[in-house]
């Protein structure tokens, strides 16, 4: 049987908090129609989706790549180190890998980039809602420690409330320092 993963990952655009992948192998009977793209999806369908793909999967790993190392790499080597982190999480070896987007990470054999992937491919629809998912409750729980910055809100994407925050509160220690944050004209 061909073992295909998929892999995706979440958390390239914000300002504050991990880049977070997932890498998926799913069985042969595993229920495809309740699979899509996360960002097609409301947290509840996710939240409801999750523990199927967790239960059913082959195998499932994750990878994080936190706010100091996207700051030392870049996000582009930050997103490939997630994924790269998250096949090696699963503990499984694949016969083929399938990644949304352009790139593959480096050294990975036998893997092939696929543009809109998460739109078309339901090894990479699962991961892109295991990675999503996974983050957003990472920095929901990490706005109990930090409720400054409203987190649990925005989920460090740069929306114009969280830049006013850090222009209120400065840059938190979950804050990617390399990023530019724009901030919005004073009202």
């Amino acid at each position: 049987m061909e073992l295909i993963c998929g892999i995706d990952e979440a958390g390239r655009g914000p300002l504050a908090g991990p880049v977070t992948a997932a890498a998926v192998i799913l069985p042969e009977r595993f229920p495809l129609t309740i699979l899509r793209d996360s960002k097609q999806m409301s947290v509840k369908q996710r939240d409801e989706v999750l523990p199927i793909i967790m239960e059913k999967a082959i195998a499932w790993g994750v990878g994080w790549v936190w706010p100091e190392e996207i700051d030392r790499m870049n996000i582009h080597i930050a997103a490939l180190e997630a994924m790269l982190r998250s096949y090696h999480e699963m503990g499984v070896l694949a016969s083929r890998v399938l990644v949304d987007g352009r790139f593959v990470p480096p050294g990975m054999e036998n893997c092939e980039a696929i543009v809109k992937g998460d739109r078309k491919i339901p090894e990479i629809q699962a991961a892109s809602i295991i990675a999503k998912t996974l983050r957003d409750r990472w920095m929901i729980r990490y706005s109990w420690i930090e409720p400054d910055w409203l987190f649990d809100q925005h989920k460090g994407y740069p929306t114009i409330e969280h830049r006013r925050r850090c222009l209120r509160y400065g840059l938190s220690p979950i804050h990617r320092k390399s990023f530019r944050i724009s901030l919005p004209h004073p009202a």
